[in-house]
């Protein structure tokens, strides 16, 4: 064991940190809207997806502007959330099965999307540069990194000091806590529940988006790329606690970093590594390690 945790360096942690940071931008967006709207979209997954495909598609056909690819990319996936809160999961808030009928619209949405990515781009993988005033590498401790990985890791980072920011300290977010709280209470008050609810999904779904959009340099883009991710976001969630941002950063952090030392443990079998951990939570701390909306 000692001589295991020897080869274990700077490099394994930046690639935990980089790969925690994208599986973060997931698993907030999916926390915020179960936290909020009680809805577990399993189609969080395929907006990941669809962020990453929409950014490849405006830089190999409209304009080489990768930032500008990234910010379509995530807005594309906020629309396509609203559309289908809107349209498919609204309707499903008052019925008494409505949770489960909720799992299986959004599981529909996920082969529907599978299967018209494959229609649009085929099966093939794809590549997406980084920008170039990030695509250099930086030597930390003896290791050497591209500045855009540690670019990604900085983008999670503040991503989550803003979203603490905007649920704990603006009006909007009062109300975001307020509704997650108690939605009939909120609806006398004069909440416009349903409009808020849009708003989260967009927010969520613009998230999820953002994180593929990001990720797309840093691995390869074909049909399956929302399936394992949205298996992680679910771990993530269940260990940091349903509805906690904290939770989930910490939450993403840990899972991207047992999957990159995991194999230095595990030749084979550190797959199931982050498994163990979700069900070790599950039996001594059900509620997540940072359990409660806006935590």
């Amino acid at each position: 064991m000692i001589n295991t945790i020897a080869f274990i360096g700077l490099s394994d942690v930046i690639n935990g940190l980089s790969l925690g940071s994208r599986l973060f931008l997931i698993a907030v967006g999916l926390s915020l809207i179960f936290g909020v709207l009680g809805v577990l979209n399993f189609a969080h997954g395929a907006f990941y997806m669809i962020g990453a495909y929409v950014a490849l598609a405006v830089t190999n056909n409209l304009v080489d502007n990768f930032w500008l690819a990234v910010l379509l990319g995530a807005t594309a996936v906020g629309i396509i959330g609203v559309l289908i809160e809107v349209g498919t999961i609204r309707p499903l808030y008052g019925r008494l099965d409505g949770d489960l009928d909720q799992l299986i619209v959004t599981f529909g949405f996920v082969l529907i999307t599978h299967e018209a990515i494959r229609l649009i781009w085929g099966s093939k993988s794809y590549s997406l540069d980084p920008p170039a005033v990030l695509d250099f590498p930086v030597s930390i401790g003896g290791s050497s990194f591209t500045a855009y990985r540690l670019f990604v890791i900085g983008a999670a980072f503040v991503v989550m000091v803003g979203l603490w920011v905007f649920i704990t300290k603006t009006y909007f977010g009062s109300l975001v806590r307020g509704t997650s709280s108690d939605r009939e209470m909120a609806s006398i008050l004069g909440v416009d529940v349903p409009r808020l609810y849009t708003g989260v999904f967009f927010l969520g779904s613009f998230l999820a988006g953002l994180g593929g959009a990001l990720a797309a340099p840093l691995q390869s883009i074909s049909p399956g790329l929302g399936e394992q991710v949205i298996i992680d976001a679910f771990i993530i969630v269940v260990i940091g606690g349903l509805g906690s941002l904290s939770g989930a950063f910490v939450g993403a952090m840990f899972v991207g970093t047992l999957q990159a030392i995991g194999p230095k443990f595990m030749a084979a079998g550190h797959v199931a590594i982050p498994f163990l951990a979700m069900v070790l939570v599950l039996l001594f701390r059900p509620e997540g390690l940072f359990g409660g909306f806006g935590e």
